[in-house]
């Protein structure tokens, strides 16, 4: 049993020297995006991705707690605006504010992670012509993971965790803006 006991210590004592050392060679920061080409006008997809009001009609973030609470703060669509939810576990809680509006072509915010995990990203969203009347939208993210932390990239895999809800988010937005 002390034998067991010891190789488990050792085992555990070598995993964390990993994860300390591993720390030191790993990138503290990460960025994500997704894109996708949606068949309407810039304006009609710029009124749905420049305000939280037109963002909670795709944003796939509430699926997780249909009893989510939802709040906002300032003038939705300008600078300063706020967005605020508390959810179960799986939504968790936090704050979204609008940090800058780029009329037709860029919208960046501020997100502020309280529950399950506390964090910080800053998001954007950006409008290009892609021709034809088509707009080619890209969503992402960029965030900053503190030294030990940003060894958990190696254990999870943020680009499929993060990949499927940002590409079930712009299709969403794609079937609403390319509806009537």
């Amino acid at each position: 049993m002390k034998k067991a006991l010891k190789i488990i210590g050792i085992l555990l004592l070598l995993f964390i020297v990993f994860v300390l050392i591993a720390g030191l060679f790993m990138s503290t920061s990460y960025h994500f995006q997704k894109e996708i080409v949606i068949n309407a006008p810039k304006e009609k997809v710029w009124n749905l991705v420049n305000n939280f009001h037109g963002h909670d009609k795709w944003s796939p973030w509430k699926d997780g707690d249909p009893d989510i609470q939802v709040s906002y703060e300032g003038q939705d669509g300008t600078e300063g605006a706020v967005y605020k939810w508390k959810g179960n576990k799986e939504v968790g809680s936090g704050e979204q504010t609008i940090t800058k509006l780029e009329p037709m072509s860029r919208v960046n915010t501020h997100i502020h992670f309280i529950e399950p995990f506390a964090g910080e990203a800053d998001a954007f969203i950006m409008l290009d012509d892609a021709g034809n009347s088509n707009t080619k939208v890209t969503w992402g993210f960029d965030t900053h993971y503190a030294y030990p932390k940003n060894t958990m990239l190696l254990f999870v895999n943020m680009d499929k965790m993060m990949g499927e809800q940002y590409n079930k988010g712009l299709n969403r937005l794609k079937n609403i803006a390319e509806s009537n």
